[in-house]
């Protein structure tokens, strides 16, 4: 797997978090993939073969070849029908609803069509100059311009969800939501409104998303050994509310997710 990250123009820089490109040549041995909860959305182009997105164990959708992944609640399987070829945007968690009108809670866990939030033939356009473009920098600049285009002041972000997401952040998702609003149960109710139509998932489930990327990139680096280390360390209670979260996410326990082929793709995405 060919897999990259490049960073955006400095004035996106506080909405989008990088653009990645990942390249990956057909093998009928390779084996479907895990995708994890990131906390993210991220508007991806096909420029290769098919994607499949499994609906069940042998029911399956595939990819439109222009869209955007809403914030994942739960995680899925997804395998290639041929040779992979894909650039994405990767946004902050409240970096897209700045370009958008739709309530972002309509995307949640399920790919749309870009054509269907910006309309048919812009978003038919977008997508031919993405694919006609020569090399990754030239894709990097139409979707900037598309961007720049599309930014509303009038859709930034409202400061009370940009205040817990960065909190979230800057913490690895170790801070209560409470204690961020200082227990004002007011603001809870506000926030969890706003988080709805402008984030897609509620704040307790962005935190434990962003604490599992934290332990996740732990586990990646230090092993199995340490479950206990990385459960304190990522701020879980202890090693049982570790592996409970992880399973929640995963489907299955650290250990084993080191070993699981189905999990290179998450395990390239973390490292």
């Amino acid at each position: 797997m060919n897999y990259q990250t490049f960073q955006p123009h400095p004035d996106l820089r506080a909405l989008v978090k990088y653009y990645w490109t990942l390249e990956v040549p057909f093998d009928p041995s390779n084996q479907k993939q895990k995708l994890i909860p990131d906390g993210c959305i991220e508007m991806t182009f096909n420029l290769g073969d098919k994607i499949k997105r499994y609906t069940s164990k042998s029911e399956f959708i595939l990819h439109p070849c222009a869209m955007v992944m809403g914030q994942r609640a739960k995680s899925y399987y997804i395998e290639p029908t041929g040779d992979v070829r894909s650039f994405a945007i990767c946004f902050y968690p409240y970096g897209f609803a700045n370009f958008l009108n739709t309530p972002i809670k309509s995307l949640t866990d399920k790919e749309t069509p870009v054509e269907d939030l910006f309309g048919k033939i812009p978003a038919k356009e977008l997508e031919q100059k993405i694919i006609r473009a020569t090399n990754t920098q030239l894709r990097i600049e139409i979707i900037e311009e598309f961007l720049f285009n599309k930014l509303n002041d009038k859709n930034t972000i409202d400061n009370i969800v940009k205040t817990t997401i960065d909190t979230l952040l800057e913490t690895r998702g170790n801070s209560s939501i409470n204690s961020i609003l200082k227990n004002d149960l007011s603001k809870r109710r506000q926030l969890e409104r706003k988080f709805s139509n402008q984030i897609g998932i509620s704040p307790k489930q962005l935190g434990k998303v962003i604490r599992l990327q934290a332990a996740l990139n732990m586990l990646l680096n230090k092993g199995p050994e340490s479950l206990t280390h990385i459960a304190y360390e990522s701020g879980y209670y202890d090693q049982a509310h570790f592996i409970k979260d992880f399973k929640e996410f995963t489907k299955t326990n650290p250990s084993e997710f080191l070993e699981n082929e189905n999990m290179a793709l998450s395990t390239i995405f973390y490292q």
